[in-house]
């Protein structure tokens, strides 16, 4: 805040999930916990985060593919407006690198596009291949992106009438080691069971959704230290989404909803077994932007206690992501709320003043 003076935030600064201060200041743009000297202050009280993490989100996108830069603005402006400053893009067909030169829009942590089997995703989002193109693909992917890529590991087989594995475990053993080669980690879509044994197998790093999981495959997950992003409130969608596929796809659409019916206790269950858990919302496709304050509430029904859920959103989640905190000297992006979001997340879905980059915006 050089040309604005130093922003002084007194009451509660939640650092970390047992590290409360009772102050910090935004002096040119970073923290500092010791009190400054000269300059114009400005004083604002309440209870304060660092800025949240939307871990699944797709700037750039909608419901039909690539999205121009005035909508993938809005996207991010909406976002950034209800306190999510980082933002792991899990894939998209835009090119949003300007972003990174706006100073008041969210940091975004690119995914590169989808790598989907061919006709078996959403037209216009992905590359559509065949196994034997998927390392190359891969390894390209890991090269365009911010250290992840994104497959899509299960979709509908039309032919099965039903949620399907989309690659052979081979070909996922290959793209994966390429992109660790990379330094990149590997994410996937997954709704079904049936593709997580051989991403298991191959290394995967994270999966997105997740509603597959059983008893079988949750202890696998926690000992090899997979990561899930539940997007609970994608999840909602599955029964509109079960009832529009009920006449050509009977099988598919009661599938759906038993994922979507034992949701809850499936995050419960990984959560219990000590798999990390992480917020986004699949912002994007079909879904609004700006339901980051939604899905930590999904992951407190789920069984979550308000501080695990807030830690999803935020201390946990930028560590996962490699990107700092509230940390003496860090970048200033934080959001300052009125009351006790450990109290009640629902206090998330209204911030009192939102800092990025140590600017007040929005």
């Amino acid at each position: 805040m050089s040309d604005a003076g130093v922003l002084h935030i007194k009451g509660r600064v939640l650092v970390g999930p047992e590290d409360v201060r009772d102050e910090l200041w935004v002096v040119d743009g970073r923290v500092a916990f010791d009190r400054p000297t000269g300059g114009d202050v400005r004083t604002v009280t309440g209870w304060v985060l660092p800025g949240l993490v939307d871990a699944h989100c797709h700037v750039g996108l909608d419901a039909h593919g690539a999205v121009d830069e005035a909508t993938s603005e809005k996207q991010a402006l909406t976002d950034r407006d209800a306190g999510t400053l980082l933002i792991r893009d899990a894939g998209s067909a835009a090119d949003t690198r300007w972003i990174d030169d706006r100073e008041d829009l969210p940091r975004i942590i690119r995914a590169g596009r989808h790598i989907a089997r061919t006709r078996r995703y959403i037209r216009n989002y992905a590359h559509e291949i065949e196994p034997g193109d998927l390392p190359a693909y891969v390894r390209a992917e890991a090269r365009r992106g911010d250290g992840w890529v994104k497959l899509v590991g299960d979709w509908i087989d039309r032919d099965r009438g039903d949620l399907a594995a989309c690659w052979p475990g081979d070909a996922l053993a290959e793209a994966i080691a390429a992109a660790h080669q990379e330094g990149a980690r590997v994410t996937a879509h997954c709704f079904a069971a049936e593709s997580l044994p051989d991403l298991l197998a191959a290394g995967i790093d994270c999966v997105e959704h997740a509603t597959g999981l059983t008893e079988e495959l949750i202890p696998q997950f926690a000992e090899r230290g997979v990561a899930i992003v539940p997007t609970l409130v994608n999840i909602a969608t599955f029964p509109k989404l079960a009832a529009g596929g009920e006449d050509r796809f009977p099988a598919w659409s009661a599938h759906m909803r038993r994922l979507h019916e034992r949701r809850y206790d499936t995050v419960a269950a990984a959560h219990d077994a000590g798999i990390p858990v992480y917020v986004g919302t699949d912002a994007g496709g079909s879904l609004a932007h700006g339901l980051v304050a939604q899905e930590v509430a999904e992951l407190v029904k789920a069984g979550l206690t308000a501080a695990e859920a807030l830690s999803a959103a935020s201390w946990a989640a930028r560590a996962w992501l490699g990107r700092d905190g509230l940390t003496e000297g860090a970048s200033a992006d934080l959001v300052v709320y009125a009351e006790d979001p450990r109290a009640d997340v629902r206090v998330l879905a209204d911030p009192r003043l939102v800092v990025l980059r140590g600017r007040p915006v929005g």
